[in-house]
Parts: C-alpha cells; sequence; structure tokens
C-alpha cells in the first residue's frame, strides 16, 4: 500500500508530498494541468526509464520518494530474501533521483538499489494499467494470457511455453547440425590424419631424444676424448698424470703435518680429491671401453628427429611446441566424435515433442473448462455498463498443421463478443467501438485483479484514463465498480468523469498556476472545495448553483 509521495523539483510540481488513502484514489483536474505526473513518478519508482525533460527547468536533479506500507506483505519479503537485502521494518521507501544529464539514480530503505531490481520490486508493489490497454485486447496473444490469469493457469501455460522453447532449441540444434555434418566429417579426418602423423612423438620427450641423437651421433669421438682424459688422470708411461702428482703432494703434506695444522688439513683434503679422481677415473674408463651403439637404435632416433623437423615445417611450430598443439588437436577431435549427429538427437526431440503435447493437450482442456464460466462473469460485469444485450465467448480452433503450434498451445483462441440483439459474436477488432473496447478493458482489468488470491497482498492498481469512450449512467456504474474494488484494494485513477470522480474515497486534484515559473500543486478536495470541482467537471468553467447541485446529488448517491 502507498501512503505517500513526494515530488521534489519534478516537471511542473517543485515540491509537494501527498497522502495517499486506502481505497479509491481519484485524480481530476484541467487538460495539461499534469494530471499523468503522478503516474509518471509512479512509474519511476516501479523502475521505468528515466528521462531528463522530467527534471523541472531550471533544476539539477529531480527526487522522487515513494512510501509503502508492506506490512504482511509475504512476496514483498520474499523479494528482499531472494536479494540478499533487510527488511528491518513494515514501511519500506523508494527514493528516484533524475539528473538533468539523462544520469538516474534510485535507493531503497536508504541503500542504492539497480535498475533491474527495482523494476522487480516495483511489479509488486504497483500494476499501472496504461490508457492504451483497450488496445491490446486486439492481440490474440492478450486474450490467451488473460484467460490464463483468470484460470490460474499461468504456471502451466509457462511450462508449456518452456517445453516449446526446448523442443525448438533440440530442432535448431539437429538442423545446425545437419548442415554441418560435412565440414565436422572434415575436420575429424584432418584431425585423426594430424594425430597419426605425430603418434610417435607423442610417447616420447622429444628433447631427451635430440640430446641421445646428438650424443650417439659422435659417439667415437666422445670414447676418444673420454681414453684421453683417463691418460691424464691416470696412466702406467712415463708421461706425468693427475694421479702420481697428487700422490706426491699428499706425501709432501704427511711429512710436514707434525710441524703445521695447515699440512694435515691440506692432507685431508687431497685425500677427498684423490678419491674423487679415482671415481672420474672409473667412469671415463667405463666410456671409453663401452661397446658401439646398436646401429638401429641411432636410425630410429633419426627416423624420430627427421619427423620432428617434417612436422614442424608443416605446422610452422618448433618440434618441442608441437606436443601441446596434438593435445589441443586431441581435445577438438573428442569433443566432435562426441557430439550427437542430427539422427542421434531424433530421439530427443521426439521426447521432447511429446512432452509439449502433453502439457499443450492438458493446457487447452482446462482453458476450455474454464472459460465458460469466466465469460459469465465478464457478461455480468459488461452488461451493468450499458451494455444490456452483451455476450462473448470463448473459440478454440485447432491449428491444422503441426508446424503452426507455438508457445501457447495448439489452438487459436479467439474472444468474441456482440454488443445488439441479434447480431452474431465476432472477433473485438472487427465490431467492438471505441467505448465498448475501452469497458472491457476495465472490465478485464478489474476481473483479473479480484481474481487473485484475497489473502494475498495485493499491489497498488493504478488506471491512466479510465472512463475513455464512456459518460452518464455508464460511468457512474464505472465509479461505483472502482469505489467497491477499492474497499479490498488501494486504486489511483485519472478521470474527465464527474460520476466517477465521485465515488473516490479521496479525490486529488492537479491544478496549474502561471507565476515567473509555471507550477502545477496537488490539492486533496472535500466539502465544497470537491462540489465545485465536480460541478466544473460535468458543467463547464461556470459554476453555477444547478451544477453544485448536481454535484452534490453525485456525492449523496455514493453507496458506502
Amino acid at each position: 500500500m502507498l501512503l505517500s509521495l513526494t515530488l521534489r523539483q519534478f516537471a511542473l510540481i517543485a515540491e509537494h508530498e501527498l497522502n495517499v488513502a486506502d481505497g479509491f484514489n481519484v485524480i481530476t483536474g484541467e487538460t495539461g494541468a499534469g494530471k499523468s505526473l503522478l503516474l509518471d513518478a509512479l512509474s519511476l519508482c516501479a523502475g521505468a526509464r528515466a528521462d531528463s525533460a522530467m527534471v523541472r527547468h531550471g533544476a539539477d536533479n529531480a527526487d522522487i520518494y515513494a512510501h509503502f506500507d508492506v506490512t504482511d506483505n509475504k512476496v514483498v519479503a520474499e523479494w528482499f530474501l531472494t536479494h540478499e537485502r533487510v527488511l528491518e521494518e513494515t514501511e519500506l521507501l523508494i527514493r528516484r533521483q533524475l539528473s538533468n544529464n539523462g544520469r538516474s539514480k534510485a535507493w531503497l530503505n536508504g541503500t542504492p538499489v539497480s535498475m533491474a531490481e527495482l523494476k522487480s520490486l516495483g511489479t509488486l508493489l504497483i500494476n499501472i494499467h496504461s490508457q492504451h490497454a483497450q488496445q491490446a485486447l486486439l492481440k490474440p496473444q492478450f486474450v490467451v494470457q488473460w484467460l490464463d490469469a483468470m484460470a490460474q493457469l499461468t504456471a502451466l501455460a509457462a511450462q508449456t511455453a518452456s517445453a516449446y522453447q526446448d523442443y525448438h532449441q533440440l530442432k535448431r540444434h539437429a538442423d545446425n547440425l545437419a548442415n554441418r555434418e560435412a565440414q565436422r566429417q572434415d575436420r575429424i579426418q584432418l584431425l585423426q590424419s594430424r594425430l597419426a602423423d605425430i603418434a610417435p612423438l607423442l610417447s616420447v620427450d622429444y628433447q631427451d631424444i635430440e640430446a641421445e641423437h646428438e650424443e650417439l651421433s659422435n659417439i667415437e669421438a666422445l670414447m676418444m676424448e673420454a681414453s684421453h682424459g683417463l691418460h691424464l688422470l691416470d696412466n702406467d708411461t712415463d708421461e706425468p698424470d693427475v694421479m702420481t702428482l697428487l700422490g706426491q703432494a699428499i706425501k709432501l703434506c704427511d711429512q710436514q703435518m707434525g710441524v703445521s695444522s695447515t699440512f694435515g688439513q691440506a692432507s685431508e683434503q687431497l685425500h677427498v680429491a684423490q678419491q674423487q679422481i679415482t671415481e672420474v677415473t672409473a667412469l671415463l674408463s667405463d666410456y671409453a671401453e663401452q661397446q658401439l651403439p646398436d646401429p638401429e637404435r641411432l636410425q630410429e632416433l633419426d627416423s624420430l628427429i627427421s619427423l620432428g623437423h617434417r612436422l614442424s615445417r608443416k605446422h610452422n611450430l618448433p618440434a618441442s611446441e608441437l606436443i601441446n598443439e596434438a593435445k589441443e588437436w586431441q581435445e577438438q577431435l573428442e569433443q566432435l566424435e562426441n557430439e550427437p549427429s542430427s539422427e542421434a538427437l531424433t530421439v530427443q526431440i521426439e521426447q521432447a515433442w511429446q512432452q509439449y503435447l502433453a502439457l499443450a493437450t492438458s493446457l487447452n482442456e482446462q482453458r476450455m473448462q474454464a472459460a465458460p464460466p469466466i465469460c459469465a462473469q465478464l457478461i455480468a460485469q459488461l452488461q451493468p455498463l450499458a451494455l444490456p444485450n452483451a455476450r462473448c465467448e470463448f473459440v478454440f480452433t485447432q491449428k491444422s498443421d503441426t508446424a503452426n503450434y507455438n508457445a501457447q498451445g495448439c489452438y487459436d483462441i479467439d474472444l468474441l463478443f456482440s454488443a445488439n440483439v441479434g447480431m452474431p459474436m465476432q472477433p473485438l477488432y472487427k465490431i467492438a467501438s471505441g467505448g465498448e473496447l475501452s469497458r472491457m478493458a476495465l472490465v478485464m482489468q478489474v476481473l483479473q485483479v479480484t481474481s487473485a488470491d484475497n489473502n494475498a497482498a495485493k499491489p497498488m492498481l493504478v488506471f491512466d484514463e479510465v472512463d475513455v469512450g464512456i459518460s452518464g449512467g455508464t460511468a457512474q456504474v464505472v465509479g461505483e465498480l472502482l469505489r467497491t474494488l477499492g474497499q479490498s484494494q488501494q486504486l489511483l485513477a485519472i478521470t474527465h468523469q464527474a460520476q466517477v470522480a465521485a465515488q473516490a474515497h479521496q479525490h486529488i486534484l492537479v491544478q496549474k498556476h502561471h507565476h515567473e515559473q509555471t507550477q502545477s500543486e496537488l490539492i486533496i478536495l472535500t466539502d465544497s472545495a470537491q462540489v465545485d470541482e465536480l460541478a466544473r467537471m460535468s458543467g463547464g468553467v461556470i459554476i453555477t448553483d444547478v451544477t453544485r447541485e448536481h454535484a452534490k446529488s453525485l456525492l449523496t448517491d455514493v453507496k458506502s
């Protein structure tokens, strides 16, 4: 429930705080006074797109504050939980700020809120029906959605639409696969060929192969170098070698150990060096005296090296990087081989189709069952609105081709209407006048609202130009309808009809003043001021005793 709406530097309003009553609130005023500004402000608090033109001329920013009471409103409490926000009180404050540079900001209870969040929360707090709602009646989709809402079939309709989308997505996927099947097979063959070429290199370390090949290619020269090194370290000839010289140095140090400890330390280190030289000598001896390697091993290494060089040139990559590239080829191949073919998807497509058909069939059966009593409600509400002979009927026509089945089901649904005795019912767009469409739109909106769970908290219902195409006694019936609805739900409506305005629980006048800068003022009317406004609406600019008496009679006729 909206408690108050505060506007600052918003369009023609400099600053005003409006307390909104529980029940039916009506907005009246001269054409151009700014009646729609309140609806624009509420729309902005519900996440509507901002326009810098709404900032009052000469101001930097416009601010709108909407103060709501959400006591026992479970859907709002759930929204706060879902969005990980804390609802500490039973009231919430939405603030929307518009800048003259085109930017806008929003806050929820003092905390910044995104436009997406504000829009989702706004739908729970405010339900705005524009003056163009009657045009929606001419669209078959609106009629179907309204029937589902009235029959409490919105969830099943959503499941049916989702099942249809699943089926369609699978079918499109299969068509795409069929179109690129040839490309897929060519790619698979190419990857298989590449992996077959590089397979010998995948089981080895190419850098180790290169090192082994380098060594074996020069093995004889390396063995000779090992023999020469061995000769320098230890030989049986008269030539000096490392081991002989090292033995002499050890003997010298041992002789002087008693004189200086330095020689003792040197002797210990020389013995360590002697042991290490002995190990090196054994190592070089084994290398120099080894048998020549198997020629087949060298040939195998030559083959691997040649393969690496060939593939490196072919793919313009160093041979060492080809291994990583091969891993990517393998992943691509596995993905392509595991990708279901268009034939493999046939079973899934059929299953999805059957699931959609089952849901669509159930949905249509329940729609057909619910349609007659809903039409009866619609007729009962239309007849008092100067349509005593109103008749309507939902007609279900199965689509001739399954290719025409869609997310809404397998039947075309039309709402047929006739307002005149003896005239056949036809689709609304063929026969309904503007006034008839207006009344039909209003009744359908009211029925949809009243069909919702009575125990659940309901959003504020807002009607723009609620009386389009009606006048006289019909307008009074519309006003009574809105007043009755206001006893269980908060409403706000703009009207030009005194008969409608007289039925309101609170009457708000929007009045324009021309000073240095034009300004609109919001006034809550009571007593004589309300009588004068109703008289103006009934009789024009000049208010007479006759028009005042008529206005008083309208208020007297209001039922509690």
